[in-house]
């Protein structure tokens, strides 16, 4: 069973900020994760941390296993990359009588 833990990067409360969160909270939603944790880190509040993790660009989300470590920087629109790039488990298909 994989555990993903993932650690999502912001700067306190910009539009970009928001989007990436909600873009992020919504993939998960969706992604057939065994189980996974989720941290969310201000670079305002806590830039030490961002410093130790190498993040020079906000919003950037880390895949930290499983391993490879894996990044991607931006508002986290695309699934398609997010989900290629990073290795998560494939959205499950929708029934297509959903909603009927």
């Amino acid at each position: 069973m994989n555990k993903y833990t993932l650690t999502l990067y912001v700067t306190g409360e910009s539009k970009k900020s928001k989007k990436a969160i909600k873009n992020l909270m919504n993939l998960c939603k969706k992604v057939t994760f065994d189980t996974y944790s989720l941290e969310i880190v201000d670079t305002l509040k806590n830039p030490v941390r961002a410093e130790k993790a190498g993040v020079i660009a906000t919003p950037t989300l880390v895949k930290e296993s499983p391993l490879p470590v894996k990044r991607i920087i931006g508002d986290l629109s695309s699934e398609e990359k997010i989900l290629s790039s990073l290795d998560f488990p494939p959205v499950p298909e929708r029934d297509s009588t959903e909603g009927k």
